[in-house]
């Protein structure tokens, strides 16, 4: 039976070299990872292996390095702040697999996360996520979870008895939210895009961000759609919330909402709570492509930083910069394509603007590009890309050869690049 312990007892349990886990994004244990930095002075060599932090702790900090070491399954901004200072490295992955190969290379001593109020049953919920948080509470030499009322009770393969954790810490914070980003023009154009691919009935999945926001929105005429996702978005719920999403079509979990995390608004928490709709499941099993192939007419919409002229999409670096991760983005692309009848969207605006490194000033430059910057990650392979989507169209890639792959990226790249692109291509040979 789990033990009711303060959080500096829960402190205590860390011993030198010690490898701690947290939940991914909202899932992490915020209170103990606040205050980890506090036990500096007596502890030697841990590590912390975590999945997009929503917040900057202070055992992050600089002054911790020699003390603290940080892995990221994916990066947010509280962990590219941090990569400067050494102590800190990505863990490349696809997400269905991130907890089971960790598993396979590194013991872990602690698993710290949150989970929902006990019930009257003596049962939690892991509330926000079940991406590999089950996998590794089952590995875990110690289970501690932060038991706090104002999260969520939700439902899938997120229920664990308390005879199943080692201790429990009461907390009293509001889960951390994820804003709506804002839609601009090009968000909208995109949107529309991709609209016009989906069709009542289909199964959706989408990533964070203002263009999956701008789909969510262009989907509002839509009948009878599934969801089946990595991440539970706000977007998403609010096309439940107007019937919109009703699953009544899947064929797989007919008539739920499925998803292996959660992270928005409050106003998404506040509908996944006791909602028999929604089942959060292990994300090994939700981000295996052979599952997600189950589901016919689904449709996978990703967004990325840069695509080259053969479709290769680097989704996670600047140039050799880790800047968040692949995540689910191969995991759903290739489940979607798997699919009868599936679809996979890879989205971007067609510029950016960056700043010169020699004249200090910003210019807008092109992300359609003939070669991806050197150093930088190949998120999604270029045998694995379907459509691409700018603010200027849509290419349609699969099957094509490389020539015809150079034309059709051209055609929706911003126009003031395209001779420029078209040249290139020529003169590295990619075309002749």
């Amino acid at each position: 039976m789990a033990q009711w312990i303060t959080l500096q007892e829960a402190l205590d349990l860390v011993q030198n070299n010690d490898m701690i886990v947290t939940g991914l994004g909202a899932a992490e244990g915020q209170s103990f990872l606040s205050s980890l930095h506090t036990i500096a002075h007596r502890v030697d060599h841990v590590s912390v292996t975590n999945c997009l932090p929503m917040s900057h702790f202070p055992f992050l900090e600089e002054q911790y390095k020699n003390i603290f070491e940080v892995d990221g399954w994916f990066y947010s901004a509280a962990l590219r702040k941090m990569h400067k200072n050494g102590n800190l490295s990505f863990i490349p992955n696809h997400l269905h697999l991130a907890g089971i190969k960790r598993l396979a290379h590194k013991k872990t001593n602690i698993y710290v996360g949150s989970c929902s109020a006990v019930d009257e049953h003596g049962y939690v919920s892991l509330s926000m996520s079940n991406t590999y948080e089950k996998r590794m509470m089952d590995a875990a030499d110690i289970v501690i979870l932060e038991s706090n009322k104002h999260f969520p009770r939700t439902f899938g393969d997120v229920e664990v008895h308390v005879s199943d954790i080692d201790y429990m810490i009461e907390v009293d914070y509001l889960p951390p939210v994820l804003p709506e980003a804002e839609m601009n023009d090009k968000d909208k154009m995109i949107g529309s895009y991709i609209a016009e691919y989906i069709k009542d009935g289909d199964c959706i999945q989408f990533g964070i961000g203002g263009i999956p926001n701008a789909v969510a929105n262009a989907l509002m005429d839509k009948k009878e759609l599934g969801v089946h996702t990595e991440m539970l978005t706000t977007g998403l719920m609010k096309l439940a919330k107007a019937g919109v999403v009703t699953g009544k079509n899947k064929t797989l979990h007919k008539g739920k909402m499925v998803a292996t995390f959660v992270l928005g608004t409050q106003e998404l928490y506040d509908f996944v709570n006791n909602n028999p709709s929604v089942m959060i499941l292990d994300g090994n099993y939700v981000n295996d492509p052979a599952i997600i192939g189950l589901n016919d007419n689904q449709i996978s919409i990703n967004t990325t930083l840069e695509v080259d002229l053969t479709g290769q999409c680097c989704s996670e670096s600047i140039g050799s910069t880790q800047f968040s991760g692949t995540g689910g983005q191969s995991d759903t692309a290739v489940g979607a394509q798997r699919a009868k009848n599936g679809k996979s969207f890879i989205a971007l605006y067609s510029t950016a603007m960056v700043r010169n490194p020699e004249t200090g000033e910003k210019e807008e430059i092109s992300k359609i590009v003939a070669q991806l910057k050197a150093g930088a990650a190949v998120s999604l392979s270029r045998n694995d890309v379907d459509y691409v989507v700018t603010e200027y169209g849509v290419a349609a890639l699969r099957g094509t050869n490389i020539k015809e792959r150079v034309i059709r990226l051209i055609n929706i790249s911003h126009p003031r690049f395209r001779e420029a692109l078209l040249d290139e291509a020529k003169e590295l040979g990619i075309i002749v």
